[in-house]
């Protein structure tokens, strides 16, 4: 008898909070406090701009998850912003969202006098005008793979590698942050620690990475599926994945470039830990595996060190870092899961062992929120950073006496 299910993305418990993940989950007991502008009047969709102490913000990609969530998170972290301007293509510019802010088209006028812009709208997006914004003043962190492997990029992990950022003023820079891909990014926080100590030579990676790394359409298109098949029904033909993504597991994520047999998705996993690192004599290999999950990638990791690590002092090390949360008691059940992590900003790491193949190899089980940590959650934070290094113009950073002048 088929199961009379309804499925609504609306009805999915993303976050662990009792209230899931609403505007109510990121509000702020001062929320009315942080001032957004461009919003509408009246109802009459009229501009107004409020003027305070702070920096003028500009969110490109707003509409999207990740660009949706850099909004919230603007409110819900209390970062010093006078003004946020959402910005997205020219058929969702009028558009009002939460809190009345009215989306803005890109164009060499409307991106004027910025002093932070957070992207995140894909490559081709990124490369026209991440350059633009910046040669208009404003800092640019952008979360495409578009400018990531640059030279004069630094590509940076708030808890791994935050010096990268007072490189942005040097000579030839060109005033762009690269936000990582997701899964290098909860990966590396994890990593760093155990390079520290006893330096990584090789990583085996196999990653069980959630459908909405892909996009809201792939959360829609899981759901249908999901929806189709319990009630007994044929499934529409997929249009995100080369196949059905409900109640299967894909060896595919991300594309696969002509002549190469990793995906792009794998390649960025080696080629940005190894920057991020500082260290390009890693030897990496990885498999990107698309699970039907909502939300949270997880990671099985095999670290061979070059001094021999024991589990007990790899714990000690993950349990003092920043960012990250040991869950490690597999007797009573209790590990990292990507439904724990949903909603939240910490990377969890557990089933942390010994390699009984190898004497100087650990194995580790990774977990984190893709859309937060993975993307805007570390957006915000690098935003915080160079905030509190004095790195960005117009407001003082905590302590300093005197506004830094723009670059």
């Amino acid at each position: 008898m088929p199961l009379d299910l309804q499925v609504r993305p609306a009805a999915l418990r993303l976050c662990p909070r009792p209230s899931g993940c609403t505007p109510a989950c990121s509000a702020t007991a001062d929320g009315a406090a942080q001032r957004f502008s461009h919003r509408a009047s009246n109802g009459r969709g009229t501009l107004t701009r409020v003027r305070s102490e702070g920096y003028r913000v500009a969110v490109v990609g707003a509409t999207g998850q990740v660009g949706s969530l850099m909004l919230r998170l603007l409110r819900e972290r209390r970062f010093p912003a006078r003004e946020t301007v959402p910005f997205a293509s020219e058929r969702s510019a009028g558009r009002e969202l939460d809190g009345g802010l009215i989306v803005l088209p890109l164009t060499d006028e409307t991106i004027e006098g910025f002093d932070l812009a957070l992207f995140s709208a894909g490559g081709s997006t990124s490369g026209e005008w991440a350059p633009r914004f910046a040669e208009a003043g404003a800092i640019v962190i952008d979360n495409s793979s578009r400018w990531r492997m640059e030279a004069d990029v630094p590509l940076v992990v708030s808890e791994v590698n935050p010096e990268a950022l007072d490189l942005l003023h040097a000579d030839g820079r060109r005033g762009i942050v690269a936000n990582p891909n997701c899964s290098t990014m909860q990966m590396v926080v994890a990593l760093k620690p155990i390079h520290d100590e006893a330096g990584i030579e090789r990583l085996v990676i196999s990653t069980y990475q959630a459908v909405s790394g892909t996009g809201r359409r792939a959360v829609e298109e899981l759901l249908a599926q999901s929806h189709a098949l319990l009630n007994d029904r044929e499934i529409e033909p997929p249009q995100e994945y080369a196949h059905q993504v409900a109640f299967n597991a894909l060896p595919h994520a991300g594309r696969f470039a002509d002549g190469d047999d990793h995906t792009d998705e794998e390649r960025k996993l080696m080629n940005e830990t190894r920057k991020i690192l500082g260290d390009p004599a890693i030897r990496i290999s990885a498999t990107c595996v698309r699970v039907p999950v909502v939300t949270g990638h997880s990671e099985s990791v095999n670290v061979q060190t070059r001094v021999p690590l024991s589990p007990a002092r790899a714990r000690e090390l993950l349990r003092e870092a920043p960012g990250l949360t040991v869950v490690d008691d597999p007797r009573s059940a209790s590990y990292p899961q990507a439904i724990d992590a949903a909603g939240r900003d910490d990377v969890y790491v557990g089933r942390i062992r010994r390699d009984p193949s190898h004497e100087r190899a650990l194995d580790l089980w990774i977990v984190a929120d893709n859309l937060r940590k993975g993307a805007a959650t570390n957006a915000l934070q690098l935003a915080e950073l160079l905030h509190a290094r004095g790195l960005l113009a117009g407001v003082p950073a905590p302590g300093a006496s005197t506004a830094r002048s723009a670059a």
